[in-house]
């Protein structure tokens, strides 16, 4: 076994925070006030209001008939495991469990009371599940923000040791750590004994060797323990460390070299008893059919007659400030390499794309997503049209003609195309876009290897709700003006 640094030794003996136990407690009782909240309007809905045939009075009823409900709603999300704690950390199988329980309580209540002849109000009983199922979803929700916020501040995190390879631990840790709000905080990794280094190359300690995984998991006070890639030697070797971990009731996740894929298209199906990951094809063919452009073309003439006051001030700040022209019309490459001219209101002065090459030169920066913070070529007016972007707002038409989407990979100049490697041309299997995945993420402030990899993601994992969710952000992003120069 590894022995291990002063340093690394300060980090086993620790347990996991007591308060991420009590979330599932927490959840109940959420999901009690909601179901409360919910019969006390659908009884006054029914009493007050002429839903059916006339307004009745239904308390003496709801009194009996109400706890009976609200016991077997919940007790039907707990047995669909909606209180289980791996469900609150990501993803919507929680609320797709919420869904289903309340759906089956219903139909289990309406069954009973035909079965009984009893006379329950039908429009209590509408009322009750059509108000009842969206606060249970808004409750779950908004625990989920508070606390995914709680999470980037340090708090009620999942303790996790990684074992496997140090490449492949430091490939686990780095997504980790790009995503706080996951709640997983890295104490330690475990490496094959072969493995003699202290730390991996991203600095994460190593406590001992993959061998021992089920020892130091106790004794590091972990709750969770991911197996990279190279963690075990043999399918018998893993099977032993999950039995061991399984009655210290540590959570155990098999993590596989596989990053960036969204899970609509990943299916687990064991096959001889083999867990076989199946990774189905990207989606940005999809994004090429009828259903986005026609998304698109509407969009595009609703938004240019919504903005179309906010145009016209633009364009006469522009032309008052210098009197030179109102657009900067530039050649962009868009879809399958093609090239297109892409508008937007000047923000910058006449001459700005002669002095890009003396400004990369200064700065010593890539030509490949060049930005930079306080440019001096920015006019006045420019500065306030790029903090709202209402300087992308001539885009529309763009959108509008075809050249461009709502949503998609922003569009670049053919000196930073010619600079993309194979995986970076993927960009350019969709349209470009007047916002994308990286926008809403940070906008400048991201990194060009972080604004490659979100762009990357969205092409291979393109969905229409993912881009009803980036137009939503993005309107927050701009607001805020979080990333804008």
């Amino acid at each position: 076994m590894t022995i291990l640094s002063d340093a690394r030794t300060r980090l086993i003996g620790r347990r996991p925070s007591r308060a991420l136990r009590l979330v599932p407690f927490i959840a109940a009782l959420i999901d009690l006030a909601c179901i409360a909240v919910a019969t006390v309007v659908a009884t006054l809905g029914r009493e007050r209001f002429d839903f059916f045939e006339r307004p009745a009075d239904v308390s003496d009823t709801i009194s009996v008939v109400g706890p009976l409900i609200a016991l077997v709603w919940l007790m039907t999300i707990f047995l669909l495991d909606g209180h289980q704690r791996a469900v609150f950390d990501v993803g919507t199988d929680e609320f797709r469990r919420v869904i289903d329980a309340s759906l089956l309580t219903a139909g289990v209540v309406g069954v009973v009371c035909y079965l009984l002849k009893f006379d329950l109000s039908r429009g209590f009983f509408v009322l009750e599940f059509v108000i009842g199922l969206p606060l249970l979803l808004l409750g779950r929700a908004a625990l989920r923000r508070s606390l995914h916020s709680a999470r980037r501040r340090g708090a009620l995190r999942h303790r996790v040791l990684v074992a496997g390879t140090p490449e492949h631990v430091d490939e686990i840790v780095g997504v980790l750590r790009r995503e706080p709000w996951l709640g997983y905080e890295v104490v330690g990794c475990l490496t094959p004994a072969r493995a003699l280094a202290e730390e991996t190359p991203l600095g994460v300690p190593v406590l001992g060797n993959t061998d021992d995984a089920a020892t130091m998991a106790v004794t590091s006070g972990v709750d969770v323990v991911f197996f990279a890639g190279g963690s075990t030697s043999s399918a018998n070797q893993m099977r032993r460390a999950i039995w061991e971990l399984e009655r210290h009731d540590v959570q155990i996740l098999v993590a596989p070299s596989v990053t960036d894929i969204s899970g609509d298209r990943v299916r687990i199906r064991p096959v001889g008893g083999l867990p076989l990951i199946h990774v189905e094809p990207p989606t940005w063919t999809d994004a090429s059919r009828w259903g986005k452009r026609l998304f698109d073309l509407v969009g595009s003439a609703c938004l240019i007659l919504a903005f179309s006051p906010l145009l016209l001030l633009a364009a006469a700040r522009v032309k008052l400030y210098d009197r030179g022209p109102v657009l900067f019309r530039q050649t962009r490459i868009g879809r399958d390499g093609r090239e297109f001219g892409c508008f937007k209101f000047r923000t910058m002065v006449v001459d700005a794309e002669k002095l890009v090459a003396d400004m990369q030169a200064e700065l010593g920066q890539s030509a490949l997503l060049f930005k930079v913070k306080d440019d001096p070529r920015i006019t006045k007016p420019g500065a306030w049209l790029r903090r709202f972007s209402v300087d992308e707002l001539p885009q529309l038409f763009n959108v509008f003609k075809g050249d461009m989407s709502l949503v998609g990979p922003r569009p670049q100049v053919a000196r930073e195309v010619a600079l993309y490697d194979s995986a970076m041309s993927r960009r350019l299997h969709v349209r470009p876009g007047m916002t994308g995945l990286w926008q809403v993420s940070g906008r400048n402030d991201l990194t060009a290897q972080e604004a490659i990899r979100l762009d990357l993601y969205y092409v291979d994992n393109w969905s229409m709700v993912q881009d009803l969710t980036i137009l939503a952000k993005t309107i927050g992003a701009v607001f805020s003006s979080r990333g804008a120069y």
